[in-house]
């Protein structure tokens, strides 16, 4: 491992550039390196195995461009694959999955949503942690079904998007729910509507803060931390760059946004 080295994140596309932010504004002065596999986005319609394939693969690539550390800033691949990344790699890794836990412990109506990919939420992790915090309270459990793919085709303010989100909030609010977890890292972007389409005393919940905090964490704890005085900040998607800039044109932070075939 490099001191040197950057912060590895990879996400099966853009919407782990939500967990990339959290990092950038608690580590600053750190390199990142940014991998989006939007051709193979969402990883929550794909078997366990082919999920590990290609996670293996985002790994390999970004262990080859110098990572220190790799955030799987997917909930499908964390809750897939992370056991296993941990058990054959030789550098921390950092993984993501849905923050039940707060959200089991904070509600006063004793119903929560989580919305979620269909591989994050049939996972064994994911069960066993809902079994473990969440057993005295409902959990409203809904496949996010298109929104990925919406968001990766830049149709965040589409018609279609604000139809799925009303078809999947409206069993949650049926059930009086006060908390929502997110369970993807796409969908932080899709906040605003969701704002919108909600009783405005439900907390949405999703775990970027959480992410970044255990990765400096981490870093600090195999001394791999670094400041940088012009850090940079790499981004490659082997779909296309422009939803890249467009999701992240807010951002002051310099970046260079590219296309790879990996």
């Amino acid at each position: 491992m490099k001191l040197k080295g950057p912060i590895g994140i990879f996400d099966s596309g853009v919407g782990g550039t939500s967990i990339w932010r959290a990092i950038e504004a608690q580590m600053p002065l750190e390199h990142t390196l940014y991998l989006a596999d939007s051709r193979n986005a969402p990883y929550g319609k794909k078997s366990k195995e082919a999920i590990l394939g290609l996670c293996i693969k985002n790994t390999e690539f970004l262990i080859a461009a110098g990572a220190k550390i790799i955030v799987v800033a997917c909930n499908t691949a964390t809750t897939n694959a992370i056991d296993y990344l941990r058990k054959n790699y030789e550098l921390p890794f950092i993984g993501i999955e849905p923050a039940i836990k707060p959200a089991a412990l904070q509600t006063r109506t004793k119903s929560v949503g989580i919305l979620a990919t269909q591989g994050t939420l049939s996972s064994a992790l994911f069960a066993k942690t809902s079994e473990t915090f969440a057993k005295d309270v409902e959990v409203i459990e809904v496949i996010g079904t298109g929104l990925v793919e919406l968001i990766e085709s830049d149709q965040i303010d589409s018609p279609e998007m604000e139809s799925l989100l009303m078809k999947y909030l409206t069993p949650m609010k049926a059930a009086n729910i006060d908390h929502l977890v997110l369970g993807c890292s796409h969908y932080p972007y899709l906040i605003p509507k969701i704002k919108t389409l909600l009783n405005e005393e439900v907390k949405i919940i999703d775990s970027g803060e959480a992410v970044a905090r255990q990765t400096q964490r981490i870093l600090e704890e195999h001394s791999l931390s670094y400041a940088y005085k012009k850090p940079s900040h790499q981004f490659y998607t082997n779909g296309d760059p422009k939803v890249i800039s467009k999701i992240l044109e807010d951002h002051p932070a310099p970046k260079s946004i590219s296309y790879k075939d990996f």
